[in-house]
């Protein structure tokens, strides 16, 4: 698939919660050509590598894209110095985006930093959604979620101060025993990805995982994303940025 280099307006910036921002930008070419679960490689002032950030959602009619990340080092950091009005120096849309069937229910299934992605699935299927975080102060993104799943959502807390108290997999399962659900969608900490595939294996119901890798040119060229994945019974190697980030639960293999 082809992609866009260029600088972009950001027209919105917010502070979600303690160092997780959303960035809206005016870009059409993107937005054209964006598909749910696509990231982009945003360049920061002052830095040689780019740095891989989600598409959490994108209208091809007003020309916009959704980018809402994490401060997780000196670059984002700078990042999350930018202002409204301010350009963004974007290559996208990347890499391989979620399969959304065009027919029967749809789970999604975040955790912490990896809710956003899953925000463009919603908007495009019928869907319902899961969102795992640490505290109720790491919560983001729940109103958009219940505005695209028509409030089908359901918000777990590792510690019980908001939401369910537990892990994602437990009402993943209640849902799943239902019925009429045609695949599951999930990102983020791969321990929460591994115990949804398990449990999406109980009930012979599809998934699809997002992985997070640490990445360098973000098109396939310097191979340091590289995953383990089984393919037509073969063990091989895959570009994360390339060939993923989404991948067919099956097709993972993970280390340990």
């Amino acid at each position: 698939m082809s992609y866009v280099c260029g600088n972009f307006p950001i027209i919105q910036k917010q502070n979600l919660t303690r160092g997780i921002y959303s960035f809206v930008v005016k870009a059409p070419e993107i937005a054209g050509k964006a598909k749910a679960g696509q990231f982009a490689n945003i360049a920061v002032p002052g830095f040689t590598l780019r740095r891989p950030i989600s598409i959490c959602d994108f209208n091809a009619k007003s020309g916009e894209v959704r980018f809402v990340f994490e401060e997780r080092g000196k670059g984002t950091a700078e990042l999350a110095k930018l202002r409204e009005g301010e350009c963004l120096d974007i290559l996208g849309p990347l890499g391989n985006g979620f399969d959304i069937p065009v027919e029967g229910k749809v789970i999604v299934i975040g955790g912490g930093i990896g809710v956003p992605p899953l925000l463009g699935v919603t908007k495009r299927s019928a869907a319902e959604a899961i969102l795992g975080f640490r505290d109720i102060t790491r919560v983001i993104l729940e109103d958009d979620f219940r505005k695209s799943t028509n409030g089908n959502v359901t918000v777990c807390t590792d510690n019980g101060s908001y939401g369910v108290h537990g892990v994602v997999t437990a009402p993943l399962a209640e849902k799943l025993a239902k019925g009429g659900y045609s695949a599951v969608m999930a990102c983020g900490p791969e321990p929460m990805i591994k115990a949804v595939i398990k449990t999406c294996e109980e009930y012979s119901v599809p998934c699809q995982v997002s992985l997070e890798q640490r990445m360098g040119c973000g098109v396939g060229a310097c191979v340091v994303c590289s995953c383990m994945t089984v393919r037509n019974g073969q063990e091989h190697y895959s570009r994360v940025c390339k060939d993923g980030p989404v991948f067919k639960a099956e097709e993972v293999r993970f280390n340990g």
